[in-house]
């Protein structure tokens, strides 16, 4: 019997912050996230909304499809989300409906995030699946690299101005 790899949390969140340095690089929110089975990271993705001008290109959706593609099905039983943002609305119901069992985030999103911010959806029990939810994973990093992001862009607007 082949004993299962160790999950490494740390070295999973980081991987996820390196592509969100992508997505600050290609001028997009820095939001990254991985997809992980059996200890190795199956799925990547990093916000694509502004280069794809599509809504739907979130960093939690494109590792999701990276996933199950690499996986060769839509269910992603035993496998773990790793995100450096608390999951909005949509990446949640995408997570729910490919079954992922695990998600752990970083940094809170008071303005979108349904992982205990604006609502708990992982409480909700008329779900047919019910992820298990860690947040606050590297917190201070996730949430300063977005932070200095829209901080940057407040300034920049604010030079455009004058």
């Amino acid at each position: 019997m082949r004993n299962k790899p160790a999950e490494q949390p740390d070295k999973f969140m980081k991987a996820a912050l390196a592509l969100a340095r992508r997505a600050e690089a290609a001028g997009e929110v820095p939001i990254g996230a991985v997809v992980v089975s059996e200890g190795k990271i199956v799925g990547r993705g990093y916000n694509l909304r502004e280069t794809r001008r599509r809504p739907t290109a979130h960093a939690e959706l494109l590792a999701i499809e990276a996933a199950a593609r690499k996986l060769a099905r839509w269910r992603l039983e035993g496998t773990t989300l790793y995100v450096t943002l608390e999951p909005c609305l949509m990446c949640w119901g995408a997570i729910v409906l490919a079954r992922i069992p695990k998600v752990v985030f970083g940094a809170r999103d008071p303005k979108a995030g349904v992982c205990g911010s604006i609502l708990s959806l992982q409480d909700e029990r008329r779900f047919n699946h019910h992820p298990q939810v860690s947040g606050g994973m590297m917190e201070g990093e996730c949430g300063a690299i977005l932070s200095e992001f829209f901080k940057r862009l407040r300034k920049e607007k604010k030079r455009g101005k004058k």
